[in-house]
């Protein structure tokens, strides 16, 4: 199947979803040879169980969730959802906009799988699922502050994890830099810079 076709294949998927799906989605495109389709956070279960049931899509396999974070939005989230077709060898990507407290229903009814995925965005970016039977962290521990994917989580974090002899267990303790960030020149020394390379006192020779 040539590029053109596939292209075709997926305006004609997007004008299909927007005929039967059409109070679920906001938009729908199609770049780089991919389908995107927008939808409203209340609408996702029902739109996924659509998109794995329709004959038309079969889209029965989940492939990742994940989130993007775009601070200066009111919608600050992006909650992104991979799907796959084996039937009609196609792929489309589901994304939600969600503000910063709003909370996302869960799929895990439509795909059990969306499970731990499910865990994972709201560990890294702090989105809540409702219907969710076990919402908690799933990469960081459980004593951890804030979602280290988000763009204002400082570089350094919070809280610093280390093993204390004195109490024989695993302390949390405010960040504490045992020196200030350095500025590094990078100039190179072909840039004119006045560097002495090992090798240069031969030219002097």
């Amino acid at each position: 199947m040539n590029d053109s076709v596939m292209i075709e294949e997926l305006k004609d998927l997007g004008a299909h979803l927007e005929v039967r799906q059409e109070a679920a989605m906001l938009s729908h495109q199609v770049v780089g040879g991919e389908l995107t389709v927008t939808v409203t956070p209340t609408n996702v279960p029902s739109f996924v169980q659509f998109l794995k049931d329709d004959a038309a899509c079969q889209f029965t396999t989940l492939i990742d969730i994940t989130a993007i974070d775009w601070p200066e939005r009111e919608k600050r989230f992006e909650v992104v959802y991979h799907f796959l077709s084996m039937t009609q060898n196609q792929r489309i990507r589901v994304k939600v906009p969600v503000r910063e407290r709003e909370i996302v229903p869960s799929i895990i009814d439509v795909h059990p799988s969306a499970d731990w995925y499910e865990r994972e965005v709201f560990d890294m970016y702090g989105v809540m699922f409702s219907g969710h039977p076990d919402l908690r962290r799933i990469l960081t521990d459980y004593g951890f502050r804030g979602h280290p994917l988000r763009k204002d989580f400082p570089t350094t974090g919070y809280v610093e994890v280390r093993y204390s002899e004195e109490e024989k267990r695993v302390v949390y303790e405010p960040v504490s830099l045992v020196q200030d960030y350095r500025q590094f020149d990078f100039m190179s020394p072909w840039e004119g810079a006045e560097y002495i390379l090992p090798g240069d006192e031969k030219k002097e020779a």
